[in-house]
């Protein structure tokens, strides 16, 4: 099996160096949007053969790019407009479902670049030279750069590691650029044996993740001081959006980016200590894709200021952020990370199965069972459901050989069947991983 890893290199640069790397990101950027001008004004095309055909010449003209680059530009551009293009069918799905009534609005106006990120091609645009440096190709062509980076990476560099493209990154504020470079890296294929241990993640906003195993050791990861301070960045930065100045646009995007860093620092944290603690595991996680178009949120003028504030924190947290981190780092690390349904696992009760809204007095973290009386943490609750989805997949996995790492979503036949098995599971305080049924 292979997983792809970032490696971000440090870059060392002379004056003379640092502008031409400058001018090369900014040459791409303008050509970016020249692109994405004439894939607009043409039906949004997204095909790639097509737009690098109508504008490969303009971009070496016009911008100076070399070869290699003028090729990315279409691609890049092609590959936007596809995403854009599957957002909005995605869209036209969900309100046909009657899951939300906005249009997608992604495809109004041509997308603008603004970020100067660039991508190379290896051994095209950028290769690694001895003595830890980089050859990286620019508008006055190729300047050797030494560089710094995380040992274990530079490492990996060095043996002989499958090296991908890379991404010419400049972090504005400290004036620096650095070289993301994607290696991909060979880990040995997961098997019954190698994961027999089973281990259930719940993520909410009050706790970011809640752990459960079968035999009962759980794991609490508030988020009480990450709401606290979301809650005052958001009251901070209506105040400055009100304001509206020069110096309050600059200050939003300063918070911007302190939200993000803390996000990503938390989420790796988060992440490194579960994968960490459960070694050699199936790590079941929820299927949250379209979340927030099947939960039923009131919005606008009907939500009053607590509802309001409880979408906010809804859609604020990067779960899809912390599932990857979890993912890539288990598969590191000799775990598997896989993904179960995430239909009412938190209004079920593991003991006996009866599933109802009422299960949740007030919504709360309280969890009190209306048929059995058993009273639990109720993200605890999730996470236990959790962790018997995913027994139950592996269960089938070491009867048929075949390990499903999503729930299957082809039919609603497949999906009745899917939770019938569900209804079915219950927890039990024996320490070992049977099922009770």
């Amino acid at each position: 099996m292979k997983q792809t890893i970032t490696a971000k290199l440090k870059l060392q640069t002379t004056p003379t160096q640092f502008a031409a790397l400058r001018a090369t990101q900014l040459a791409y950027r303008d050509a970016l949007n020249h692109v994405s001008r004439y894939s607009f004004a043409h039906g949004k095309t997204s095909n790639r053969r097509a737009l690098q055909q109508a504008c490969y010449h303009d971009l070496r003209l016009l911008f100076g790019l070399p070869a290699q680059m003028a090729c990315n530009v279409p691609r890049q551009v092609g590959a936007t407009y596809q995403t854009l293009w599957t957002k909005a069918k995605q869209n036209a799905q969900a309100r046909k479902a009657g899951w939300t009534r906005k249009r997608y609005k992604g495809l109004d106006q041509p997308p603008k670049y603004v970020s100067p990120t660039l991508t190379y091609n290896y051994r095209r645009d950028y290769s690694f030279k001895k003595e830890q440096q980089v050859s990286i190709l620019t508008l006055q062509g190729r300047v050797v750069l030494p560089y710094r980076g995380y040992e274990r990476h530079v490492a990996l560099i060095g043996q002989g590691a499958v090296i991908g493209a890379a991404k010419l990154w400049y972090d504005k504020p400290r004036k620096q650029f650095y070289l993301l470079v994607s290696l991909e890296l060979q880990v040995a294929d997961p098997t019954p044996q190698t994961h027999s241990r089973v281990v259930g993640v719940d993520v909410g906003q009050r706790y970011l993740a809640v752990t459960a195993t079968p035999t009962g050791h759980a794991s609490f990861f508030p988020g009480k001081q990450i709401r606290a301070k979301a809650d005052h960045d958001a009251r901070l930065r209506k105040r400055l959006q009100q304001k509206g100045t020069r110096s309050a646009t600059r200050r939003l995007l300063a918070i911007s980016g302190r939200e993000r860093r803390l996000k990503h620092d938390r989420n790796h944290l988060i992440s490194r200590r579960i994968v960490d603690a459960h070694p050699q595991s199936l790590i079941g996680l929820e299927e949250l894709t379209h979340i927030r178009e099947r939960t039923r949120r009131k919005r606008g003028k009907k939500a009053s200021k607590k509802q309001r504030r409880a979408n906010r924190h809804a859609s604020s947290w990067a779960f899809a952020e912390l599932h990857g981190y979890i993912g890539y780092k288990a598969l590191l690390s000799g775990s598997l990370a896989i993904k179960v349904d995430a239909f009412h696992t938190s209004q079920a009760c593991p003991r006996c199965g009866h599933t109802a809204e009422d299960n949740r007095p007030n919504k709360g973290l309280l969890f009190v069972c209306q048929q059995c009386g058993y009273r639990l943490h109720a993200d605890l609750i999730g996470a236990r459901n959790v962790v018997l989805r995913t027994l139950l997949t592996r269960q089938d996995w070491v009867s048929t050989g075949m390990l499903s790492v999503s729930p299957d979503v082809s039919c609603e036949e497949a999906k009745a069947r899917r939770r019938q098995r569900y209804r079915d599971l219950r927890w039990s305080t024996d320490t070992s991983l049977r099922l009770q049924a």
